[in-house]
């Protein structure tokens, strides 16, 4: 069976259960996924049912994709409700997955109809200007020392085998996140997200070389998906909440609760980020 028959019966199981299909998916990453708390008419869906879908095995990941509306209101108290598709938790190589595996489920997206993807991650701080609970606008991404999602048989149903990867990251969506954040009252950073396979979190070193590459936070997730994304003709943004300064920043160890509980601190503001932009496509 070929990657694309696999991700048409998945999509065609999605589809079976949903008597809409939203335009914009959202990925939520670690620690930032109450935004389905505010979503109103869910339709859940586990991973563990849709036919050849990989299963997340980090903390802070549901496997879940939750189907419904948000309400959303602009500074003028009007209200506009959207539907959308958030996936509670991604799986990534460090559990073990291959890269196909990895951005399978952005394939599905493809052919489920999906024209907008807002990815999130949590990412350590790498720019030594960044503190804890900031958020970062993806500008652009250092993928180099990761195997590439797309090696092997390349399939035309979802892409050209050479695609252009100049303009990842949509424009006039980050010119939105810009807006809704002014709105908001919130401080977003811009820059360059560096992703790294873990799941060990990076050495001193690491982070000082990427500093020298133009990083400015980097995390073990979002960028094969964004890759995926844009071959697929998908429209992109992505965040990076900042869970922590890299290591070699502070003189204090690394751990993924603490990951956890920056997300949880963070995720009001987070939210109105990503609800502002939302209400703008």
């Amino acid at each position: 069976m070929t990657e694309y028959q696999k991700a048409l019966e998945s999509a065609e199981y999605i589809k079976s259960k949903l008597t809409i299909i939203p335009d914009i998916a959202v990925v939520l990453g670690s620690g930032i996924g109450r935004l389905a708390d505010e979503t109103e008419f869910m339709v859940p869906i586990d991973y563990k049912d849709i036919p050849h879908f990989p299963l997340t095995s980090v903390v802070g990941h549901k496997g879940r994709f939750i189907s419904g509306k948000l309400s959303i209101r602009d500074e003028n108290g009007k209200a506009k409700d959207t539907d959308v598709l958030l996936a509670l938790g991604r799986v990534h190589l460090y559990e073990g997955f291959k890269p196909a595996e990895v951005v399978f489920y952005v394939k599905v997206f493809k052919l489920l109809g999906i024209k907008y993807l807002i990815l999130t991650n949590a990412a350590g701080g790498v720019n030594t200007e960044f503190n804890a609970g900031d958020i970062m606008l993806i500008k652009d991404h250092i993928g180099l020392f990761a195997k590439s999602p797309l090696a092997g048989v390349n399939e035309e149903e979802f892409g050209a085998r050479f695609p252009d990867m100049s303009a990842i990251y949509d424009s006039e969506l980050a010119c939105m996140a810009t807006a809704a954040a002014k709105e908001c009252g919130i401080l977003l950073r811009k820059g360059v997200y560096a992703y790294a396979q873990g799941p060990m979190f990076e050495t001193p070193a690491e982070v000082r070389a990427m500093r020298v590459l133009g990083a400015d936070a980097i995390g073990m997730s979002t960028v094969p998906e964004a890759i995926v994304a844009n071959y697929c003709g998908i429209r992109v943004i992505g965040f990076s909440m900042i869970s922590n300064m890299a290591a070699g920043i502070l003189d204090q160890p690394l751990t993924h609760e603490e990951v956890i509980e920056t997300g949880r601190a963070t995720g009001d503001k987070f939210m109105k980020l990503i609800k502002g932009v939302i209400r703008r496509i």
